[in-house]
């Protein structure tokens, strides 16, 4: 038997899996990874855990099977800059939900032509992205700034540090798909884009060398005992969990459910831009197979039932959500659950989470309730709106992740959206599909085995009526026209 090592370094933990030859997974180990919140808006990981982590995820695994190939995902726009020589960190981790950027965002608006920078990158002039996020650090750290224009920084995602500490500084690389979330590379040429460079203030010299995302890029040692072993693929989190939920044809569609809700649509081997509000990205490039994907981010939905669990203390656990919002009897209450802003398709950093229709008789349990809906309904508002810019509406919506384990909200999407929603077999999907996307590169697997290997664990079939679904979406429409009028 052939065996595949998936590693999937995520924003609260990192993840390794084994997976035999057919894309099965055979066992799993987990390292939970800490955040910091040194003020409002700025969000930082320790570099070293990030490395840590990989090392705990990986060793009892790499230490029990013989493994053909590696594969490596990683959580997209966070990034570490470090000393090129000694390899030590000279800024923390800055995570993709920082918001420090944003001021860089305001004083390069009007200085930069926004129409063309989505044809080159496909993104938004957004803090959520890296390089506003660098051009900060340089901004109030001219010393930084120096020694990168001398060369004596490295700048990478989580992905491109981790390989360079574990390679020994020989791997200095990422793929097409990270490459495509940083706001410095041309997702249409696949290279890094000299006028980006310069609008950011980023020397070319510090960026890593951007390899396909499935094929031999070089040995590394992931416990650091001297068993390195040869990595094969590379991709954001998000798209190894399209490529795991084999969503390989254009229209199909998944959504990875952890923190926030990520929905990524296959689009087909040609970059289109949305109208509706939604990044264009990478999915994947190698050996002439490109898949490009439109990309709806909704950065709170984990979060907002830890916040129910943990600051309003309405349930003991997360799972107990589901519960509470059977139990409630008052469907009238609405809360827009916009805790880190609104991200797609709004866009609205400044927009704060809201409730409405709150009377005496109203409970926790109702709170609960309105919260997952209004999960749900962003849901439905990314579904929609990739829809309307693909012309058709998926076949179906596959999903993954922790929360998808919450019947009431997966029959809440479900009936909003009056699409199937197929919920995997696998709650790892992102750290199998970066495996399997290794078994591609060295075995030869085809996609139509792993499409013909994907299984549901559960179907939730659309049940609302017509007439019930509308009153929904009403009444949360007017509740977000509300939200946003009161922000500006």
């Amino acid at each position: 038997m052939k065996y595949l090592l998936g590693i999937d370094q995520g924003t609260t933990q990192t993840t390794a899996v084994i997976v035999d030859e057919f894309g099965g997974m055979i066992e799993k180990h987990s390292a939970q990874l800490p955040a910091r919140f040194p003020q409002a808006g700025w969000v930082e990981q320790e570099p070293e855990d990030i490395v840590r982590t990989v090392r705990e995820a990986c060793a009892p695994l790499i230490s029990k099977y013989k493994i053909s190939a590696v594969g490596f995902d990683n959580q997209g726009e966070t990034f570490v800059v470090w000393d090129a020589e000694t390899g030590e960190a000279v800024t923390p981790a800055i995570v993709w939900q920082d918001t420090r950027g944003q001021s860089v965002c305001d004083s390069l608006a009007s200085n930069v032509d926004l129409n063309w920078l989505r044809q080159t990158t496909g993104l938004l002039l957004d803090s959520y992205f890296s390089a506003p996020k660098l051009k900060w650090v340089f901004d109030n750290n001219p010393e930084i700034r120096k020694r990168a224009h001398e060369g004596k920084l490295k700048f990478g995602t989580t992905e491109t540090w981790v390989i360079w500490k574990l390679s020994g500084g020989k791997l200095h690389v990422t793929d097409p798909s990270t490459a495509s979330r940083t706001l410095l590379f041309d997702m249409n040429k696949f290279q890094w884009d000299e006028k980006l460079l310069q609008l950011f203030d980023v020397p070319a010299s510090m960026l890593p060398e951007v390899k396909p995302s499935a094929g031999y890029i070089g040995d590394v040692d992931f416990t650091g005992q001297g068993r390195a072993l040869p990595l094969h693929a590379l991709l954001v989190d998000q798209q190894a969990a399209l490529f795991g939920q084999a969503c390989f044809k254009a229209g199909e569609m998944k959504c990875s459910f952890g923190t926030g809700s990520f929905l990524l649509m296959n689009i087909g081997d040609k970059p289109k831009l949305s109208n509706n509000g939604l990044l264009t990205t990478v999915g994947w490039n190698f050996n002439g197979q490109t898949a490009y994907a439109f990309d709806g981010g909704i950065f709170v939905t984990g979060s907002a039932v830890q916040w129910l669990r943990d600051n309003l203390k309405f349930i003991p656990d997360s799972a107990a959500s589901h519960d509470a919002a059977n139990n409630s009897k008052d469907a009238g209450v609405v809360v827009i659950p916009a805790l880190q802003g609104l991200a797609a398709p709004h866009w609205r950093t400044d927009v704060q989470g809201a409730m409405f229709g709150l009377n005496r008789s109203t409970t926790s349990d109702d709170i609960v309730r309105a919260t997952l809906d209004g999960i749900a309904c962003r849901v439905y508002e990314v579904v929609t709106a990739m829809s309307q810019d693909a012309g058709t509406p998926p076949p179906h919506l596959k999903v993954d992740g922790g929360p998808a384990g919450n019947p009431y909200l997966m029959q809440m999407i479900a009936d909003l959206l009056n699409l199937e929603v197929r919920v995997s077999a696998s709650v790892e999907a992102t750290a199998i599909g970066i495996a399997n996307l290794a078994g591609v590169s060295v075995l030869g697997t085809s996609f139509e085995q792993l499409a013909n290997g994907w299984k549901a664990e559960k179907v939730y079939m659309p049940k609302m009526t017509k007439e019930e679904r509308g009153r929904k979406l009403e009444k949360w429409n007017k509740a977000l026209d509300a939200v946003k009028k009161f922000h500006e």
